[in-house]
Protein backbone atom coordinates (compact mmCIF):
# COMPACT_ATOMS: atom_id res chain seq x y z
CA UNK A 1 0.00 0.00 0.00
CA UNK A 2 1.35 3.39 -0.97
CA UNK A 3 1.67 6.26 1.48
CA UNK A 4 2.68 6.73 5.08
CA UNK A 5 0.90 4.14 7.29
CA UNK A 6 0.61 6.66 10.18
CA UNK A 7 -1.09 9.24 7.95
CA UNK A 8 -3.42 6.63 6.58
CA UNK A 9 -4.35 5.54 10.13
CA UNK A 10 -4.98 9.12 11.30
CA UNK A 11 -7.03 9.81 8.18
CA UNK A 12 -9.16 6.77 8.86
CA UNK A 13 -9.69 7.79 12.48
CA UNK A 14 -11.11 11.15 11.46
CA UNK A 15 -14.70 10.96 10.25
CA UNK A 16 -15.30 12.61 6.93
CA UNK A 17 -17.93 15.34 6.68
CA UNK A 18 -20.14 14.62 3.75
CA UNK A 19 -22.03 17.60 2.36
CA UNK A 20 -24.99 17.00 0.11
CA UNK A 21 -26.44 19.75 -2.02
CA UNK A 22 -29.82 20.03 -3.70
CA UNK A 23 -31.80 22.45 -5.85
CA UNK A 24 -28.79 23.69 -7.79
CA UNK A 25 -26.72 24.12 -4.62
CA UNK A 26 -29.24 26.31 -2.78
CA UNK A 27 -29.59 23.82 0.09
CA UNK A 28 -26.88 21.99 2.05
CA UNK A 29 -27.28 18.87 4.12
CA UNK A 30 -24.54 18.39 6.71
CA UNK A 31 -24.06 16.20 9.78
CA UNK A 32 -24.75 18.11 13.02
CA UNK A 33 -24.36 17.73 16.76
CA UNK A 34 -27.49 17.09 18.84
CA UNK A 35 -28.20 16.52 22.50
CA UNK A 36 -28.00 12.99 23.78
CA UNK A 37 -30.50 11.74 26.34
CA UNK A 38 -28.04 12.75 29.06
CA UNK A 39 -27.78 16.23 27.55
CA UNK A 40 -31.56 16.55 27.33
CA UNK A 41 -31.94 15.43 30.92
CA UNK A 42 -29.38 18.00 32.05
CA UNK A 43 -31.08 20.75 30.03
CA UNK A 44 -34.43 19.80 31.53
CA UNK A 45 -32.98 19.89 35.03
CA UNK A 46 -31.41 23.30 34.38
CA UNK A 47 -34.69 24.71 33.03
CA UNK A 48 -36.59 23.39 36.05
CA UNK A 49 -34.04 24.94 38.42
CA UNK A 50 -34.30 28.33 36.68
CA UNK A 51 -38.10 28.12 36.77
CA UNK A 52 -38.09 27.31 40.48
CA UNK A 53 -35.76 30.22 41.24
CA UNK A 54 -38.01 32.55 39.24
CA UNK A 55 -41.17 31.41 41.02
CA UNK A 56 -39.60 31.79 44.46
CA UNK A 57 -37.84 35.13 43.98
CA UNK A 58 -39.79 37.20 41.46
CA UNK A 59 -42.53 38.42 43.83
CA UNK A 60 -40.12 39.72 46.52
CA UNK A 61 -38.05 41.32 43.76
CA UNK A 62 -41.03 43.18 42.29
CA UNK A 63 -42.81 43.95 45.57
CA UNK A 64 -39.88 45.88 47.00
CA UNK A 65 -40.18 48.14 50.05
CA UNK A 66 -37.50 50.71 50.76
CA UNK A 67 -38.67 53.78 52.66
CA UNK A 68 -37.00 57.16 52.82
CA UNK A 69 -37.05 59.39 55.90
CA UNK A 70 -39.55 61.97 54.68
CA UNK A 71 -42.85 63.61 55.57
CA UNK A 72 -44.18 63.39 52.00
CA UNK A 73 -46.22 60.36 50.93
CA UNK A 74 -47.57 59.67 47.46
CA UNK A 75 -50.41 57.17 47.08
CA UNK A 76 -51.33 55.79 43.68
CA UNK A 77 -55.03 56.48 43.38
CA UNK A 78 -56.03 53.34 41.47
CA UNK A 79 -55.45 51.08 44.49
CA UNK A 80 -58.36 49.05 45.79
CA UNK A 81 -60.21 49.76 49.03
CA UNK A 82 -58.30 47.22 51.12
CA UNK A 83 -54.94 48.68 50.14
CA UNK A 84 -56.26 52.22 50.62
CA UNK A 85 -57.15 51.18 54.18
CA UNK A 86 -53.55 50.06 54.69
CA UNK A 87 -52.38 53.35 53.20
CA UNK A 88 -54.52 55.25 55.70
CA UNK A 89 -52.98 53.26 58.55
CA UNK A 90 -49.50 54.05 57.20
CA UNK A 91 -50.38 57.75 57.19
CA UNK A 92 -51.80 57.67 60.70
CA UNK A 93 -48.83 55.86 62.23
CA UNK A 94 -46.22 57.83 60.27
CA UNK A 95 -45.14 61.44 60.42
CA UNK A 96 -46.49 62.47 57.05
CA UNK A 97 -47.53 66.08 56.78
CA UNK A 98 -48.38 66.01 53.09
CA UNK A 99 -50.11 63.25 51.16
CA UNK A 100 -50.59 63.31 47.40
CA UNK A 101 -52.76 60.97 45.35
CA UNK A 102 -51.91 60.39 41.70
CA UNK A 103 -53.59 58.81 38.70
CA UNK A 104 -55.15 59.49 35.35
CA UNK A 105 -58.65 59.02 33.87
CA UNK A 106 -60.58 56.06 35.20
CA UNK A 107 -61.35 53.23 32.82
CA UNK A 108 -64.52 53.47 30.80
CA UNK A 109 -64.69 57.25 30.30
CA UNK A 110 -62.66 57.29 27.09
CA UNK A 111 -59.96 59.69 28.23
CA UNK A 112 -59.63 62.78 30.37
CA UNK A 113 -62.92 64.54 31.15
CA UNK A 114 -62.16 66.44 34.35
CA UNK A 115 -60.09 66.06 37.50
CA UNK A 116 -62.91 64.31 39.35
CA UNK A 117 -63.06 61.40 36.92
CA UNK A 118 -59.45 60.43 37.66
CA UNK A 119 -57.91 57.84 39.94
CA UNK A 120 -56.25 60.67 41.87
CA UNK A 121 -59.66 62.04 42.90
CA UNK A 122 -61.13 58.63 43.73
CA UNK A 123 -58.04 57.70 45.74
CA UNK A 124 -58.23 60.91 47.77
CA UNK A 125 -61.88 60.20 48.54
CA UNK A 126 -61.10 56.68 49.74
CA UNK A 127 -58.34 57.95 52.02
CA UNK A 128 -60.72 60.48 53.54
CA UNK A 129 -63.28 57.75 54.15
CA UNK A 130 -60.55 55.86 56.01
CA UNK A 131 -59.89 58.76 58.33
CA UNK A 132 -57.12 60.72 56.62
CA UNK A 133 -57.63 64.47 57.25
CA UNK A 134 -58.58 66.42 54.16
CA UNK A 135 -56.22 69.28 55.04
CA UNK A 136 -53.12 67.15 54.39
CA UNK A 137 -54.50 65.56 51.20
CA UNK A 138 -53.91 66.84 47.69
CA UNK A 139 -55.00 65.08 44.54
CA UNK A 140 -52.70 65.51 41.54
CA UNK A 141 -54.52 64.14 38.50
CA UNK A 142 -52.86 63.16 35.25
CA UNK A 143 -54.39 63.49 31.79
CA UNK A 144 -52.55 60.43 30.48
CA UNK A 145 -54.56 57.31 29.77
CA UNK A 146 -53.87 54.11 27.87
CA UNK A 147 -50.13 53.41 27.97
CA UNK A 148 -47.38 54.85 30.22
CA UNK A 149 -49.91 55.86 32.88
CA UNK A 150 -47.54 55.43 35.81
CA UNK A 151 -44.91 57.64 34.20
CA UNK A 152 -47.60 60.14 33.25
CA UNK A 153 -48.70 60.30 36.90
CA UNK A 154 -45.10 60.84 37.99
CA UNK A 155 -44.64 63.69 35.51
CA UNK A 156 -47.92 65.30 36.64
CA UNK A 157 -46.72 65.23 40.25
CA UNK A 158 -43.28 66.57 39.31
CA UNK A 159 -44.88 69.45 37.40
CA UNK A 160 -47.26 70.17 40.27
CA UNK A 161 -44.32 70.53 42.65
CA UNK A 162 -42.62 72.89 40.21
CA UNK A 163 -45.71 74.98 39.54
CA UNK A 164 -46.53 75.36 43.24
CA UNK A 165 -42.92 75.86 44.40
CA UNK A 166 -42.99 72.70 46.52
CA UNK A 167 -39.43 71.68 47.33
CA UNK A 168 -38.86 67.99 48.00
CA UNK A 169 -35.67 66.00 48.38
CA UNK A 170 -37.29 62.70 49.33
CA UNK A 171 -40.70 61.12 48.84
CA UNK A 172 -42.26 57.77 49.63
CA UNK A 173 -44.72 56.15 47.25
CA UNK A 174 -47.27 53.58 48.35
CA UNK A 175 -48.53 51.12 45.77
CA UNK A 176 -49.68 47.54 45.30
CA UNK A 177 -47.27 44.61 45.62
CA UNK A 178 -45.55 43.68 42.33
CA UNK A 179 -46.17 47.13 40.85
CA UNK A 180 -43.71 48.66 43.34
CA UNK A 181 -40.39 48.21 41.53
CA UNK A 182 -41.73 49.62 38.27
CA UNK A 183 -43.38 52.53 40.08
CA UNK A 184 -40.11 53.41 41.79
CA UNK A 185 -38.19 53.18 38.51
CA UNK A 186 -40.58 55.43 36.58
CA UNK A 187 -40.94 58.04 39.35
CA UNK A 188 -37.16 58.16 39.59
CA UNK A 189 -36.97 58.72 35.85
CA UNK A 190 -39.46 61.58 36.10
CA UNK A 191 -37.92 63.31 39.13
CA UNK A 192 -34.27 62.73 38.33
CA UNK A 193 -31.36 61.91 40.59
CA UNK A 194 -31.82 64.94 42.88
CA UNK A 195 -34.95 63.46 44.52
CA UNK A 196 -34.75 60.19 46.44
CA UNK A 197 -37.68 57.89 45.78
CA UNK A 198 -38.77 55.55 48.54
CA UNK A 199 -41.31 52.81 47.92
CA UNK A 200 -43.84 50.95 50.07
CA UNK A 201 -45.40 47.79 48.63
CA UNK A 202 -48.70 46.66 50.14
CA UNK A 203 -49.67 43.12 49.17
CA UNK A 204 -53.03 42.43 47.61
CA UNK A 205 -55.52 40.63 49.87
CA UNK A 206 -56.65 38.55 46.89
CA UNK A 207 -53.75 36.07 47.00
CA UNK A 208 -50.93 34.80 49.18
CA UNK A 209 -47.72 36.47 47.95
CA UNK A 210 -45.64 33.50 49.12
CA UNK A 211 -47.65 31.19 46.86
CA UNK A 212 -48.75 33.61 44.15
CA UNK A 213 -48.64 30.94 41.42
CA UNK A 214 -51.58 29.14 43.00
CA UNK A 215 -53.95 32.06 42.36
CA UNK A 216 -55.15 33.43 39.02
CA UNK A 217 -54.89 37.00 40.33
CA UNK A 218 -51.35 36.35 41.53
CA UNK A 219 -50.28 34.89 38.19
CA UNK A 220 -51.87 37.78 36.31
CA UNK A 221 -50.19 40.41 38.46
CA UNK A 222 -46.75 38.88 38.74
CA UNK A 223 -46.33 37.86 35.11
CA UNK A 224 -47.86 41.09 33.86
CA UNK A 225 -45.63 43.24 36.06
CA UNK A 226 -42.57 41.18 35.13
CA UNK A 227 -43.12 41.96 31.46
CA UNK A 228 -43.98 45.59 32.17
CA UNK A 229 -40.85 46.06 34.29
CA UNK A 230 -38.61 44.60 31.58
CA UNK A 231 -40.20 46.96 29.07
CA UNK A 232 -39.76 49.97 31.37
CA UNK A 233 -36.17 49.03 32.19
CA UNK A 234 -34.95 48.24 28.69
CA UNK A 235 -37.22 49.83 26.10
CA UNK A 236 -38.89 52.88 27.68
CA UNK A 237 -37.24 56.21 26.89
CA UNK A 238 -38.88 58.90 29.04
CA UNK A 239 -39.15 62.59 28.38
CA UNK A 240 -37.10 64.52 30.94
CA UNK A 241 -38.48 67.92 29.98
Amino acid sequence: MDGDPEKVQNSAARPTTEVRRAVWGLFDKKPRWSLSWRGRLLALFFAAAVGLIFVRTIHPFLAVTHQEDTDVLVVEGWLNQAIMSSAANEIKKGSYRRVYTTGGPVEGVGGYVNDYTTSASIGAGLLQKNGVPADILQMVPSHVWGRDRTYGSAVALRDYFRDHNVSVQKINILTEGPHARRTRLLFQEAFGKNVKIGIIAVCSPDYDPKHWWRYSEGVRQVLGESIAYIYAKLFFWPDHA
